[in-house]
């Protein structure tokens, strides 16, 4: 039972890891390095998965795991551009992606991350994943949790998308010079929930697993199992990639701030910079310090419909809510 455990603690960390990295159908797999980044153990503590949570009934059962739309303006009146920060997990429910979709269409440009060969074809739908491992994890995860890929859902062919990414050369140069490796990476959260696991912090209950084993509905039991882990592990990538930053974060996050400045230089008001949840505490920081750009308000979508058939509420595909929201913003 306690390997079991720690098996799925691992497997749990490789998926937040993947939560960062989307690759095209054709990016070839980088090669591994042996030189892990640097961690910043004070960043563990910050709060870098306020884009990411878990919608929970009444006994304390997930119900939904949520992604965040927030979106940020400058000072300067209705007339300013608006900028959302689009969270999203790389594996979700078919209804949010067509969510997702929907969205998208009332934006003036979509900002996209995708590690893809520079002027590469838009990507088509697809469930073929890059023959990176991480994509690999992350395809056979959806399987296993009865999900969908992001590339088989969200439509890349409309006008409004623009590329907002890496090409895997550049991915893979930049990783080299900064001495990185993503395996490295891997490797240190796999680290981080072993320990959580014999130090007794982890969440995951050993009945949960012997119980998972008897229930009817292995598949909605995984998927609680998971989100509540991957809500837990997704706060540390952030904090993982160490005080200088790093290629999967903070590297590609410059790209996708390039080119957003791009598009408000081009006369955009209305931009979405679509990335996974990994990337947003660092995203918000830039909008900050480089835009002078706040918080508004804040939107929840559901990824992941954990609600059975038994439980009322049903949560389907759309707005969970809208507020107005002072979050916190590093630095200020």
């Amino acid at each position: 039972m306690r390997r079991s455990k720690l098996l799925l603690a691992m497997g749990v960390a490789l998926l937040s890891a993947a939560s960062g990295l989307l690759m095209a159908a054709d990016a070839p797999a980088s090669r591994p390095k042996t030189v892990p980044p640097k961690v910043d153990r004070e960043k563990l503590n910050e709060d870098s998965s306020s884009f990411l949570r878990l919608k929970r009934d009444k006994n304390h059962m997930p119900l939904a795991l949520q992604t965040a739309i927030v979106r940020y303006a400058a000072p300067g009146g209705a007339d300013s551009p608006t900028v959302d920060l689009i969270a999203a997990v790389h594996i979700a429910d078919a209804a949010y992606y067509k969510r997702l979709n929907r969205e998208f269409a009332e934006y003036d440009a979509v900002l996209y991350e995708l590690v893809a060969p520079e002027n590469a074809a838009t990507p088509k739908r697809s469930d073929s994943p890059s023959n990176h491992p991480i994509s690999l994890l992350q395809n056979g995860l959806k399987d296993v949790l009865a999900l969908e890929f992001q590339l088989k859902g969200i439509d890349y062919t409309v006008k409004n998308m623009v590329h907002a990414d890496m090409s895997p050369e550049r991915f893979s140069q930049t990783m080299d010079e900064r001495g990185e490796s993503l395996w490295g990476m891997c490797v240190r959260m796999m680290g981080y929930a072993m320990t959580q696991q014999r130090n007794g912090n982890g969440s995951l209950d050993g009945r949960q697993l012997l119980d998972l084993m008897f229930d009817k509905n292995r598949t909605l039991s995984m998927k609680r199992m998971v989100a509540e882990q991957f809500v837990v592990s997704d706060a540390t990538t952030a904090a993982l990639e160490g005080p200088s930053g790093s290629t999967l974060i903070s590297g590609r996050n410059r790209v996708a701030i390039d080119v957003l400045r791009k598009e408000l230089a081009a006369g955009k008001k209305k931009i979405a910079v679509f990335y996974g949840a990994a990337h947003m505490f660092d995203l918000q920081k830039r909008l900050h310090e480089e835009f002078n750009m706040s918080p508004v308000t804040t939107r929840w979508l559901t990824a992941w419909n954990m609600a059975d058939s038994k439980e009322t509420g049903r949560l389907g595909d759309g707005e969970t809510g809208r507020r107005e929201d002072k979050r916190r913003v590093a630095n200020p």
